[in-house]
């Protein structure tokens, strides 16, 4: 937990919930607040196994995987290519692309490009296409405004992609089922202060949606989850633009580590099916593999 990216505190957040309920399920657990010094930790305490609630780079990217194959040490959740893939935004859309699953138009461009030209037609989004939670998120309105003068802290490479109007829906996937859907109801933007404060967003599950709506939801969510490769628990992200009806349903990305935290999604999910929140670990702690 915790770790050394920019979704630290959400990390934190989630690793004492998870730490809890795993405790309540009956397991020993050892707290870890992953550092640099990450690998011998692990080697001193030779663990049965991680649950991995890192969260963002070098937590869910791969790397952090990565080394737990190294060291022979089962985890939970996706594996080093399934993680990679699916944190990297452009190459998620390319294999979404490939199942026949619809997504808006993307591209990659260089700060600079994007500072100084409209790389797409307004409105667009410009975000890193490898970070979560929203960070580092630019929503580009009106033409008239001008290309986003992006700030120092994005990185060189950014994802610049058409922005998708309509409903912002979710669906979890755990092993080979599909749980449910959840519209998220916010005041503006679904960004990080809504994702994570309290009171930030509203969340309707299972959503009430018409029934083709609600059922492609699950099947694209299931259909991303097998097509990156995922394992465990993952979580797809959705528009939905009320006036196309299903054409204008759209996958924006695919989480392969769901927040953990009091106002996430997919243990809400889990709940309404009738999975408590210690059954849920309980299933992640028994499912944990080291995959090749």
């Amino acid at each position: 937990m915790g770790g050394i990216s920019a979704e630290r505190e959400v990390s934190l957040s989630s690793g004492r919930m998870c730490a809890a309920a795993l405790r309540e399920a009956g397991y020993t657990v050892v707290e870890v607040d992953a550092g640099r010094d990450l690998a011998q930790r692990l080697a001193a305490l030779r663990p049965d196994v991680v649950f991995n609630a890192l969260h963002g780079r070098w937590g869910e990217d791969g790397a952090v995987q990565g080394l737990l194959e190294w060291l022979g040490i089962r985890y939970t959740h996706s594996g080093v290519l399934s993680s990679a893939l699916a944190m990297d935004k452009q190459r998620t859309k390319d294999i979404y692309r490939a199942a026949g699953l619809p997504v808006v138009e993307s591209r990659l461009a260089c700060k600079a490009e994007v500072r100084a030209r409209h790389v797409l037609t307004p409105p667009y989004v410009v975000k890193p296409y490898n970070e979560g939670s929203s960070v580092g998120v630019w929503m580009v309105a009106d033409e008239n405004n001008g290309p986003p003068q992006l700030d120092d802290a994005m990185p060189e490479v950014v994802m610049v992609e058409a922005f998708a109007p309509g409903r912002e829906l979710t669906a979890s996937v755990l092993g080979d089922r599909a749980l449910t859907v959840t519209d998220i109801l916010t005041e503006g933007w679904y960004d990080y202060d809504a994702k994570y404060k309290v009171g930030g967003s509203r969340h309707v599950v299972p959503a009430e949606l018409p029934a083709e709506i609600f059922d492609a939801c699950l099947d694209y969510a299931l259909r991303a989850h097998q097509a990156l490769g995922c394992r465990g628990l993952s979580r797809t992200d959705f528009r939905w633009d009320e006036a196309r009806g299903l054409d204008g349903l759209v996958l924006l990305e695919t989480n392969t580590q769901p927040g953990m935290t009091p106002t996430s999604l997919s243990p809400e999910q889990a709940a309404v099916c009738g999975i408590s929140f210690p059954e849920l670990v309980h299933w992640l702690v028994e499912d944990a593999s080291c995959p090749r």
